[in-house]
């Protein structure tokens, strides 16, 4: 793996980024989930796609997250979205890139259709979770918890072999980040992969992105024996097979 790199984004913030550069290529760009980092197999297999096929890579830790500096607890969509723009800006620059989302990756890789739709040539989401504050968290908390939140303005939320620290003021940002309501009328291929038995992102969300697309040719597909990181080398492969077929379609 190429080193990792950091970009001062304030005087007091700095981010955590991989690329691979070149001035006038195709480039990947690859958004991590909920919690995640760079550290994953991934990141490390679409950035070797990318050496292979002698395209751009990009890739980055919001803050928080990784080795990012910044409280995970005081960060947001918003905000996340945010330093994605920004160094899309920075290091991508004027390129044309294609969007790989992985769960909440996907939600930040929406938003950033706003900023680059002329840019962004493909979407790729894996085991996608827009809006999933609202949908798969909020809505399905205990009054205990809710009242825990709201009052004490965070709580330790556990799910599987994973704990959680949810604040109240993601979950506020996250009703303001709606995106499933919009619809997108770019014309490029849009592939969602999504594993079947992911119990932690149902599958009606990766249908509900493609739903949003009313120009892109979309597919959906599922990953029988799947769960949601869909990080095995089979997986990866089913991953790198959609990826390539965006690639090889624009070249």
């Amino acid at each position: 793996m190429k080193k990792f790199k950091y970009f001062k984004i304030s005087k007091t913030r700095k981010l955590r980024f991989i690329d691979n550069y070149y001035r006038k290529k195709l480039y990947i760009v690859f958004l991590h989930g909920f919690m995640s980092d760079l550290e994953g197999k991934k990141p490390k297999t679409l950035l070797n796609y990318a050496k292979k096929k002698r395209l751009g890579f990009f890739a980055l830790e919001y803050s928080g997250h990784g080795k990012s500096s910044g409280e995970f607890t005081k960060g947001n969509i918003s905000s996340w979205t945010k330093d994605t723009r920004i160094m899309i800006r920075k290091i991508v620059r004027k390129n044309n890139f294609i969007l790989v989302g992985s769960s909440m990756g996907s939600w930040i890789g929406l938003n950033q259709f706003k900023f680059f739709k002329k840019q962004i040539q493909g979407f790729v989401g894996i085991g996608s979770a827009p809006e999933f504050l609202t949908r798969l968290m909020w809505e399905k908390f205990s009054k205990k918890i809710k009242f825990e939140i709201i009052n004490k303005g965070k709580a330790i939320i556990k799910n599987g072999n994973y704990e959680y620290p949810i604040s109240y003021q993601l979950i506020k940002d996250g009703r303001k980040n709606k995106i499933l309501n919009k619809k997108n009328y770019s014309k490029i291929k849009v592939s969602m992969v999504h594993g079947k038995k992911d119990e932690v992102v149902p599958v009606y969300f990766s249908k509900l992105v493609l739903s949003i697309f009313k120009n892109a040719k979309k597919k959906l597909v599922i990953v029988e024996n799947g769960d949601h990181s869909l990080s095995s080398t089979n997986h990866l492969k089913i991953i790198l097979k959609e990826l390539n077929n965006l690639v090889e379609n624009l070249n």
